[in-house]
């Protein structure tokens, strides 16, 4: 029997297949995908994502398939418990970031705020 050990992120299949797509279409098999969290945004912090070949040695690193998954420490706090999918709707193609961490987000998605020590997550 094997025992998987729980993600402390979620890399979904639908965000893996098509960051694959994208690094092919780049034509360099050393890229991974980069998700980071910075200062900014109508909620106080920001998503964001980038390619990159480096690899620090205090990032985390979340494989799916093919597909590496790079985070930093500093962004990885605010990411614990949250899923990275891709998702296709009538609005168009996105990367989508389910954060459990937010407690409160912008209307597009992409900023965020996080609870302070007084409040509490649920």
């Amino acid at each position: 029997m094997t025992v998987q050990k729980a993600q402390p992120v979620i890399f979904t299949d639908a965000a893996a297949g098509k960051v694959r797509n994208l690094i092919e279409d780049e034509g360099n098999s050393k890229l991974n995908l980069r998700a980071f969290i910075t200062g900014g945004g109508c909620s106080g912090f920001q998503y964001g994502f980038t390619f990159d070949e480096d690899i620090a040695e205090d990032d985390t690193q979340i494989r799916n398939g093919e597909v590496t998954l790079l985070i930093d420490p500093m962004s990885f706090q605010y990411l614990v418990g949250a899923e990275i999918d891709y998702q296709k709707d009538v609005n168009g193609e996105q990367f989508v970031i389910r954060n459990p961490n937010a407690k409160t987000t912008c209307g597009c998605g992409s900023s965020f705020s996080v609870a302070d020590d007084s409040d509490e997550l649920f």
